[in-house]
């Protein structure tokens, strides 16, 4: 499968998170969720449809298929892993660390997204409250 552009990985990762949390995803909800006209909306469904990650067709349920939902786990769980990175060892505040997360998820290669999580993974090991680091 070719690599997804970052819009379209906002996308998937929309529905997904609609599909989490309200048991659907529908056209006028995921506008609003990322600040966009319904035809952008619309012109994305199309494009993942033709990929074949989801099932979209006009006024009917968008379900994501079983490529469409591992990818989208993917970049969910990349998301949450980096925010996790950027609060626990970077001391970034909640907010601020979703938001670069969401920035950053699209352009970290592997292989340095597995270093930053060796690196999360050494920090929790250490238990002690790392935030006191920034404080100095």
């Amino acid at each position: 499968m070719e690599k997804l552009s970052v819009s379209l990985e906002d996308y998937i990762e929309e529905i997904y998170n609609q599909i989490t949390n309200n048991g659907q995803a529908k056209v006028t909800a995921i506008a609003a969720a990322m600040n966009v006209k319904k035809a952008s909306v619309t012109g994305a469904l199309n494009a993942l449809a033709e990929k074949k990650l989801i099932n979209y067709a006009p006024y009917s349920e968008i379900t994501l298929t079983e490529e469409g939902e591992k990818i989208a786990k993917k970049i969910v769980e990349k998301h949450v892993k980096l925010a996790e990175f950027f609060t626990l060892v970077l001391g970034a505040k909640q907010k601020e660390a979703v938001d670069i997360a969401c920035k950053m998820e699209h352009i970290v290669p592997d292989r340095i997204f597995k270093n930053m999580m060796r690196l999360t993974a050494y920090f929790k090991n250490l238990n002690q409250d790392i935030t006191q680091i920034y404080k100095r």
